[in-house]
């Protein structure tokens, strides 16, 4: 299967929506929260990955998932890296 933006959208948007509900202190207090459980979820988007595409995304995401702020721009620049060029 070929990737499409629509993917690429999607896993924006999860990586978002795992951003927003990231609470660090809950994997201090229950231990049942994984973030790497988030990140496959947002890595589940997109079909058709290299294994070094996968991986350069998975630290991504975990990153952005963390501190939005501080990593949001560098896996937007990722994914319009790996992304398929917008049809014009």
């Amino acid at each position: 299967m070929t990737r499409s933006q629509e993917q690429f959208d999607d896993l924006l948007g999860r990586t978002a929506l795992a951003a927003l509900f990231y609470l660090p202190e809950v994997t201090v207090t229950d231990g049942v929260y994984r973030i790497q459980d988030d990140v496959e979820y947002c890595l589940h988007a997109v079909d058709g990955l290299e294994e070094d595409e996968t991986d350069r995304l998975r630290e991504a995401i975990t990153q952005t998932i963390a501190d939005p702020t501080g990593y949001r721009s560098v896996l937007l620049a990722l994914v319009i890296e790996l992304a398929p060029p917008p049809n014009g």
